[in-house]
Formats: structure tokens, sequence, C-alpha cells
């Protein structure tokens, strides 16, 4: 799994940032990525990476602030020229369907693949063999959630020079063992899955906030995860602006991923004040936090691979 931000700024762009996207790239999992909003010209940005638009499969907004949505039409349109009849789910709060719907309509955008809106509350929004997602209602100016993405435990190891060793022949029966079942050789002895498979591993989990003050939803959502994504519009100094406008601070930010006992943070969504220069200034605000703090810049990427998290980008 592999997370690539494709816009950290907050309210509008600027020459550093472009505006809220997040793409969750599940392409070793399921071939497809999933984004957490699209704010203005997130379809330029997706030029510049190596991501296909007919691979997104689910697009989660967090909010209705035009700084998270306004990119939404133009994608949608692009991803229908550029071919493909492969299904987009779009989850958000109560209003997105009928923007959406108008929006498409006004313009006269017909889409050439099957696409469903589902307005979301708090709970469980999605769930299948793989994946868990649940969202909770966070605290800004106007409705916005959070999310949570659970990757439910991964598929034991089958461990081959044990099926060698017991004479299970390459075939049919070791795709048993994998899944879990026993099997009968020809001789009649009986191999079981347990013998013959490792440990099973837990999947990852990652939760990604929308624009929120500091609040308990978030610290909720946080529980437990590898990685936390979170909003850091100001910094300490400007704290007082964090709390007028529903915002959170990069210790805000910090703490709740301190409470929440998560692995590792990423925080984005700027403020324009904050010039490149400024940034080692905000990092050292948490510095006294004991897990490691990343203020990612538009395309930073970062890599999950075997418990492990690599900025690579």
């Amino acid at each position: 799994m592999q997370i690539q931000f494709l816009g950290t700024g907050a309210g509008m762009p600027s020459k550093q940032r472009n505006t809220t996207a997040t793409a969750l790239k599940l392409l070793d999992e399921r071939g497809t990525f999933w984004m957490f909003d699209c704010g203005e010209a997130t379809q330029h940005q997706i030029l510049h990476t190596t991501l296909k638009p007919r691979k997104l499969e689910k697009l989660f907004l967090t909010h209705l602030h035009g700084d998270h949505i306004y990119g939404i039409p133009g994608l949608l349109s692009s991803r229908s020229f550029l071919g493909g009849g492969e299904p987009l789910t779009i989850y958000g709060p109560k209003g997105i369907k009928a923007w959406i719907d108008l929006t498409l309509s006004t313009s006269s955008t017909y889409l050439q693949y099957p696409l469903t809106v589902i307005e979301i509350e708090d709970g469980i929004i999605f769930e299948d063999n793989e994946f868990i997602v649940e969202a909770k209602l966070l605290e800004h100016v106007i409705p916005c959630f959070g999310y949570k993405v659970t990757q439910k435990p991964l598929p034991k190891e089958l461990l081959i020079e044990k099926t060698d060793a017991l004479g299970v022949p390459r075939g049919p029966l070791l795709k048993q063992l994998k899944e879990g079942h026993d099997v009968e050789l020809e001789d009649g002895r009986i191999v079981t899955s347990e013998e013959v498979t490792g440990e099973q591993k837990n999947g990852f989990q990652v939760t990604i906030l929308g624009d929120t003050r500091f609040c308990e939803n978030s610290i909720k959502l946080s529980l437990g995860a590898d990685i936390v994504v979170h909003e850091a519009t100001f910094d300490q100094t400007t704290a007082e602006l964090a709390r007028q406008y529903g915002h959170s601070t990069i210790i805000d930010a910090a703490t709740v991923c301190e409470q929440a006992g998560a692995k590792h943070l990423i925080v984005n969504h700027i403020s324009a004040r904050f010039l490149p220069s400024h940034i080692k200034e905000m990092v050292h605000q948490v510095a006294h936090f004991d897990f490691p703090v990343y203020v990612a810049d538009d395309f930073s990427e970062f890599d999950w691979t075997n418990g492990v998290l690599k900025q690579i980008n």
C-alpha cells in the first residue's frame, strides 16, 4: 500500500500547494486506488503521477467545502473521456449527490461508466472480504467526516518446504491448504492447514481525517492506526485562528495521534501563510512526541510494506 498526496494546501491553491486530494494506492491489494477529497485541479495533479483515472475505484469526501470538492466534475468527465467502463463509487456528506447530479446535468456531461453516490452517516460505510471503512463526524464549521480504512487479516502464508516434506502434490490441494482447509492425500494421510501455514498477519489501518478541531472522534478513528493523516492548517503560534475556523494545529494533530496510540503521523492541509522556510519550525513544535511526524508536500509518497513506513518521494 502507498499513500500519495496530490494536494496538501488549505482553502485555495498556492504556488507551493494545490488544494486537498489524497490517493490511497491499493494496486497490489486490489488493482485500484481510492481517493480522499478532490480539490480544484486534482486531475491536473494526477497527470504528474503514474495514477490512471480509470483505476480510481472509490472517492471518499470529508465535507463539501470547495477546496475539497471542486475538482470532482472535471475528474469525472475526464475519466469518461479516457475510456473504460469501470464503476466508481463516491461517498460523502448529505448534499453531495444533488451537487454532482446538478453539475453533470447542467454541463450536459454523460459518463461512460456506472457512478454511484452514497451519502453517509457515522458507522461502517463499506465492507467486503478485504477491507472495512468506518466514518465518524468530526468538529468543523460544517458537517465533516473522518475515515478509517482497515485491511482485514491477511491469508496465512503457505510454507512450501513443509508441504513438499509431507508429499503434498503441487496443484489444487495447496490452494485448499492455503485457504485453511485440511486435505487428504492419496495414501490416506491427513495434512492440516495449521501444520503447513505460517502465523496470520494483521492488515494495515490508515486513518484519514477531514478538517476538524481537536475532538474525541478523531482519537476514536485513530485508535491503534498504523498511519494517521491529519490536517495541520495552523501551528502553535496561530492556535486561536485554528479554534475560530474549525481547524487544528500541528500539535493538535500530534496529540490525537499520541492519545490514540497510533504509530505514524502525516500532516497536510497546510495554510498558505506557511512558506517552505516555515515547515522546519512546524516540525520542531512536535519534536517531543515519540513517533515519526511528516509534513506532506504535493506529490509526497509513502510506502507501507511489512509494517514499515518509508517516504519514497
